[in-house]
């Protein structure tokens, strides 16, 4: 073999290369942006139904596709691409309406043209109580450093949608709220660890429909002690086997 011959072949050998990491790159951005995107939890406010250390695939398609479908979300358009409004009691991811580089998961409670109100710590919903049963209590020490029972709640929405919810301090600032009016294209959020969650009673406000990102719904992988998943000798004693492949509800 020539010279020239063994250059062209490891030139060759090298641009295929290139090419295939190119196209990897790009089927991977296509997934990201049409299909799923993997998302971690980092706090306690989505308690009990979401742990921190949960790591998660978002449907992007679930709600249609906006601005920040795209990675670093450019103004390239407005409004919704085959938009779908979310249903009551879903867990959707969305950008957080102060500052939309931050992403936040919280449950969709207020559809627009709602009204919305939390008397006593029970949710209302256009002036009707939804129904909310003592089911059980959980250790406080699962959730701060502080030992004693919390009690859990199950609610069901109107639509029949039930999940369990976190009372942590009795008479907390967020058990008792103005009447929120939910605009035409926007949302009301709410964390379903009620008294440990910064949501749309407090300083997200209405989540306009354009910042949503997608739906929460399946868990592929949770880890406990703030560990990476890149640890891999800690997945004996603090990987959550239970939580692996469990649907987001």
């Amino acid at each position: 073999m020539s010279v020239a011959e063994k250059s062209q072949k490891k030139s060759g050998g090298l641009g295929e290369t290139v090419s295939v990491i190119v196209q990897a790159l790009l089927l991977a951005l296509v997934i990201r942006t049409l299909l799923f995107q993997p998302f971690s939890i980092p706090s306690g406010s989505m308690r009990p139904t979401l742990l921190e250390g949960d790591y998660l695939f978002v449907t992007k398609w679930s709600y249609g596709f906006s601005r920040y479908s795209l990675p670093f979300g450019p103004d390239l358009f407005s409004g919704r691409i085959w938009g779908a409004e979310p249903k009551r009691g879903d867990v959707a991811v969305f950008k957080f309406p102060p500052d939309p580089s931050v992403d936040y998961i919280k449950r969709v409670v207020g559809l627009p043209g709602d009204k919305i109100q939390v008397k006593d710590g029970q949710l209302f919903i256009n002036g009707v109580g939804v129904p909310r049963q003592k089911v059980g209590q959980i250790d406080n020490r699962d959730i701060t450093e502080e030992s004693g029972p919390v009690d859990v709640y199950r609610e069901t929405l109107p639509n029949g949608v039930s999940y369990d919810t976190l009372d942590l301090i009795p008479n907390s600032i967020g058990d008792n709220t103005q009447e929120f009016d939910v605009p035409p294209g926007h949302y009301f959020m709410m964390g379903d660890n009620r008294d440990n969650s910064s949501d749309s009673r407090f300083t997200v406000g209405f989540v306009p429909d354009d910042n949503l990102v997608g739906r929460a719904n399946l868990i592929f992988f949770s880890i406990g002690g703030s560990a990476s998943p890149l640890e891999i000798w800690k997945w004996p004693s603090l990987m959550r086997a239970s939580r692996l492949l469990h649907f987001v509800n």
